[in-house]
């Protein structure tokens, strides 16, 4: 069997994916319409738009097919995202990259596989539109060029949601963005009886730095906090900006000593950054801590009212010792 390779630019092909605040998210109409209409007009017995992270492909949108993912080393579509056009395996069992695949040895038993890569405005492919079917056929010129069309109304799909949840200045996730993925992680962790944290910060003295400093100094602040944030907590944390100055953190299997020990790795990387920065101001902030137990009746916006209330009156102190 070929196992599905690495791309060259995988680490800038995964960070696309992930910022489009897609992956783990529920069925939505607006591609599920998709893979039916492909499903239909195709006359094959399974369609997915399937995206490839890291360790897996994982389906956004799946017609005929129980699985909501499979190992990307065994993947067709791990083959598809390297090239441009459409990736067409006509016969599988006959095929020596293939003949031995699980995927083709068993369930779903795939003979004809045709995957066309989802190309994000970077040029990044994120993963296919791809249809599939347990029996041999041919797939010609103009069933290739309706695929794509289906393929880049996907595109314009994920596109729309990055636009409507991604925060325009510093690249990370804004509010709306933020409570599509914390609701998503929150499940997924009321499922593994996992608790978690949530971390509000507060940028001070943020109205000082755009009156004394102008509004490009105020952007670069934000920017340059929302950077820190990205590369001092993990991957796999919710990392967002609330609105103005104001950003959050979502994250899991925490305890005391796992927040006190994420807080200070953080408290010195913006030390660092004031001490090495060239800017006429320093980063300061204020914090507030709030905890979730797996199953715990408690809503995105009480867990958020419960951290800003723990951040405003850190905040507060900060000001009374000013």
């Amino acid at each position: 069997m070929l196992i599905a390779p690495i791309h060259s630019n995988e680490e800038a092909r995964l960070k696309t994916l992930r910022n489009l605040n897609v992956l783990d998210t529920a069925a939505e109409e607006r591609f599920d319409r998709i893979t039916r209409l492909a499903k239909r007009l195709f006359s094959v017995s399974i369609c997915l738009v399937s995206l490839v992270d890291e360790n897996r492909q994982w389906f956004k949108s799946c017609q005929g097919l129980v699985a909501s993912e499979t190992p990307r080393d065994i993947s067709f579509c791990g083959h598809a995202i390297h090239q441009q056009e459409p990736f067409i395996i006509n016969d599988a069992s006959k095929d020596e990259r293939f003949s031995d695949n699980p995927l083709v040895t068993e369930a779903p038993h795939i003979r004809f596989y045709t995957g066309h890569p989802l190309t994000m405005p970077n040029g990044m492919r994120v993963g296919t539109l791809c249809i599939i079917d347990d029996k041999p056929r041919e797939f010609s010129k103009d069933d290739q060029i309706a695929l794509k069309d289906l393929a880049e109304m996907v595109v314009s799909e994920l596109v729309s949601i990055q636009q409507t949840t991604l925060d325009e200045l510093t690249g990370i996730s804004n509010r709306r963005g933020f409570e599509v993925l914390a609701n998503q992680a929150i499940a997924t962790w009321d499922r593994t009886a996992t608790d978690s944290c949530l971390v509000f910060f507060d940028l001070d003295y943020f109205k000082e730095i755009n009156d004394n400093h102008g509004h490009e100094a105020g952007d670069r602040a934000l920017i340059d906090f929302a950077n820190l944030l990205t590369q001092e907590f993990r991957d796999s944390d919710v990392i967002a900006r609330f609105g103005g100055d104001e950003f959050l953190v979502l994250f899991s299997e925490c305890n005391d000593g796992h927040v006190t020990f994420a807080l200070e790795r953080f408290k010195r990387a913006v030390k660092k950054h004031n001490e090495t920065s060239n800017e006429s101001f320093e980063l300061a902030y204020s914090v507030g801590v709030a905890s979730r137990e797996a199953k715990q009746a408690l809503s995105i916006s009480q867990y958020l009212e419960l951290a800003d209330q723990e951040m405003y009156q850190v905040k507060a102190r900060h000001h009374c010792k000013r």
